[in-house]
This record gives C-alpha cells, structure tokens and sequence, in this order.
C-alpha cells in the first residue's frame, strides 16, 4: 500500500517526433520511427534532463518510445525497464490514416464529443488507457519507492492521466492544459497518485 512507502516522483513525457508524426498519422500500438530531427531532440533532452537526479526509466514498450529512450539515456546512463501498461491508446482500425481525412467523417465527430467513451472502430476506449496508465506508474511506486523515475510514454497516455487527474471530461470544448515537448512530475504517496506540476520543463 502506498502508506507504507516513501513518496516517489515521477517525470513525464512523450516520445520524439516519428515519421508517421511527420506525415499527420495515427499510431497507436503501430509504430514508426524516430526521424533524424526526433533523435537529435531525443539526445538533447538527455542532456538537459541530467540535471535531475533520476534513479531509472520506465518506457512504453513500443518502438518509438523505446528509441526515444535509449536517445535520452546516452546521456542520462540510467537502468531502463518497459512496461506495456505505459503504451498509447489502441487506435484499432484508425491506425495508419492520416488525421485530417478521419476529422472529416461523421464517426469521428461523434466520437470526439463522448469525451472519456472516445474509443476507434476495434480499439481501445480512453477508460481503459487511462486505468492502465495508472495501475502501471502505481506499480513501479511500490517496486521503486522513493525514486525519482523519468517516464517515456505517449501523448494519449499523458492526456489520460493529466486530464483524470484534473477532473476533466476530455472534451473539445475544454481549454488546453499541456503543452508539446514539455516534461510534466507526477507524485505517488501515502494519498496516491498526484499531478506535482504540468508543463514543468519546455524541452528543447
């Protein structure tokens, strides 16, 4: 139970542009790889991440994470571990189109407005991602108690956690909260899990 650990921290943030973010494409649990500017981003937030004092990284099992991880840690030189739980939302049938001819089509209108029932023909709805999210950073807590964990995962994932954690309905007409490329420190104790500070670090 958390009341038996001492807090641990978490950091937050997604992978590095891919090419299929270059060419405005769901993933999902598809994956694509980093392109040479993603890397080069990849390697620059290992070096402006070092002057935190991480103990481990836990990364999304899928592949672009993973690249973006191992980016990272040519700096960082810290014990990595994956954890499936962390991936993006199951995009199902989706996966592979491009955003702007799927925003066009009536389904996924009305899958926008549903806000936390938003779930693809054949995939995963964002209860489910985030209830993974979350039971997967509560168990690198109790397995990791009192470090400090840098967390390489996805923007769906993060969305699910940051926007829960807030209380919001995940809809549209919501005012953003986070913004791209920036490290977010999320902390698990005696109370749970808890949202420390979003947009903490712009990573450039």
């Amino acid at each position: 139970m958390a009341s038996e650990y001492p807090a641990t921290r978490f950091g937050l943030l997604r992978h590095a542009e891919t090419v299929w973010n270059s060419e405005k494409r769901i993933q999902g649990h598809s994956d694509s790889p980093l392109t040479p500017s993603g890397r080069q981003h990849a390697e620059q937030w290992g070096l402006q991440l070092g002057h935190y004092a991480w103990d481990r990284v836990l990364v999304s099992d899928l592949g672009r994470a993973r690249e973006t991880a191992g980016c990272v840690n040519i700096s960082l030189k810290l014990p990595i571990h994956t954890d499936p739980g962390i991936r993006e939302q199951n995009w199902g049938l989706w996966e592979g189109k491009k955003i702007h001819r799927l925003r066009d089509q009536a389904l996924m209108g009305e899958q926008v407005a549903a806000g936390w029932s938003f779930c693809p023909p054949e995939g995963e709805d964002r209860e489910s991602v985030w209830k993974r999210g979350h039971d997967a950073i509560c168990r690198a807590a109790d397995r990791w108690p009192g470090n400090t964990i840098l967390i390489v995962t996805h923007e769906g994932m993060l969305k699910c956690l940051i926007y829960r954690l807030l209380g919001r309905q995940f809809l549209p007409s919501e005012p953003k909260v986070m913004k791209s490329a920036c490290l977010h420190f999320f902390r698990y104790d005696q109370k749970g899990l808890s949202i420390e500070q979003i947009n903490a670090l712009p990573l450039r």
